[in-house]
């Protein structure tokens, strides 16, 4: 860029920043230990002037903005760290549905694609007696709350305002059918249930609602949920990891693409192959 460019445009950027703010030239010059002539200069439209290093570093911090965008390097305002901050944050996270801030976020994509990996079976897709059995180890109110939530996000698909793809490991459904791992001890009765539920409503929403499996043998993910272009978050536990940089929710997109190119039953066999278990 031209100097003489640049001097506009810090010129234009500053006089933003400080409209923004509020701050005077008087208030400036003494947030920056200089005279409030030396602020007059670089405000002036007929002889752009660039600061000193030192200057326009201590114009960005009384500011609230970054060097970078003074000088025209970058066209987010934001300091690096505040950044970083808005791009990637993290949440605590509750056991069951019913947490806030995940329904929250399923509100924030209305009108986009969910796609989701859950860390169990999907939530969404539970029967009451599955939900009281995983949370039995809770307080017993958090069972009608975790219900009651499953219920509202199944509503808020069931309504059309958003399409859901979920890609789940085949053995998740294996091993409910069979009651081995993470099922060993739950009645037959209760699994076989859950996976009737799954199967109607697989059917039933198609394609608004599209299960696909895949072999973690040769693919792999952890829990996440992409809320449209602009949100993934990836489940560790006790909190969420949350991306709001675009790029970085593009690449979680691309990850869950593969595994949809990867499956091994797609989402139109989905019902027979459950149903299929479930008889044998």
């Amino acid at each position: 860029m031209d100097k003489r460019d640049r001097a506009d445009l810090f010129r234009e950027r500053l006089h933003d920043a400080m409209s923004r703010k509020s701050v005077t030239r008087s208030a400036l010059a003494r947030a920056t230990r200089v005279d409030r002539s030396t602020i007059g200069q670089l405000l002036k439209e007929d002889q752009p002037r660039l600061p000193n290093a030192q200057l326009a570093a201590d114009v960005a911090v009384a500011l609230g903005v970054s060097t970078d965008w003074l000088l025209g390097l970058t066209n987010r305002p934001e300091t690096p760290g505040d950044i970083v901050a808005a791009a990637m944050s993290l949440s605590p996270a509750e056991r069951t549905s019913a947490d806030a801030q995940l329904l929250k976020w399923h509100q924030e994509a209305a009108g986009y694609k969910v796609r989701h990996v859950p860390a169990t079976l999907p939530d969404i897709l539970k029967t009451h007696d599955m939900l009281h059995w995983e949370y039995a180890s809770f307080q017993e109110r958090r069972v009608p709350e975790a219900f009651a939530a499953m219920q509202d996000q199944l509503a808020w698909l069931t309504s059309g305002v958003s399409d859901y793809e979920i890609a789940l490991p085949i053995h998740e459904i294996e091993s409910c059918a069979a009651g081995t791992a993470y099922y060993k001890g739950l009645s037959e009765r209760v699994r076989f249930d859950q996976l009737r539920l799954i199967a109607d409503q697989c059917e039933q929403m198609f394609p608004r609602l599209r299960v696909l499996l895949f072999d973690a043998h040769t693919v792999f993910s952890s829990p996440v949920t992409i809320f449209g272009p602009n949100l993934a978050v990836v489940y560790v536990g006790q909190c969420y990891l949350a991306f709001r940089e675009v790029e970085r929710v593009k690449s979680l997109t691309r990850h869950f693409d593969w595994l949809v190119r990867e499956a091994v039953v797609d989402a139109r066999k989905v019902p027979s192959y459950i149903r299929a278990l479930i008889t044998v």
